[in-house]
């Protein structure tokens, strides 16, 4: 019993420790494309994520790896909100926009997200 009383106190405080930020990232896009230094997101496994999209016109964004899908439309701030689990690159798409075949990833991501081991 004794141990059990010495090892929770240990147990606690790593969980505590263990937990990530609450990170928040306005990301601002113009003619379908972020500013060069919006392109890359770092953050830790186990941050709590909010993605605060803007636009000048309709769009839909999708992060891959996590599968998160939301419409931005122009002028309406919109949220994308997870919590970093798995640790990687995952890029960030636009989807079924007007002429591009349905929302292929011939071009490049609008943004990556790195996720780091805590």
């Amino acid at each position: 019993m004794r141990y059990i009383a010495l090892a929770l106190p240990l147990v606690l405080a790593c969980s505590i420790g263990a937990r990530g930020n609450e990170l928040a990232f306005d990301l601002n896009l113009a003619r379908g494309h972020l500013p060069e230094d919006m392109r890359l997101i770092r953050i830790h496994q186990g941050d709590a994520v909010k993605l605060r999209w803007t636009s000048d016109r309709p769009l839909t964004l999708h992060v891959h790896g996590y599968n998160i899908e939301k419409r931005v439309m122009p002028g309406v701030p919109t949220e994308m909100n997870f919590t970093a689990y798995a640790t990687g690159r995952f890029p960030v798409h636009v989807h079924g926009t007007a002429g591009s075949g349905g929302g292929g990833h011939e071009e490049a991501p609008l943004a990556v997200i790195e996720v780091y081991p805590r």
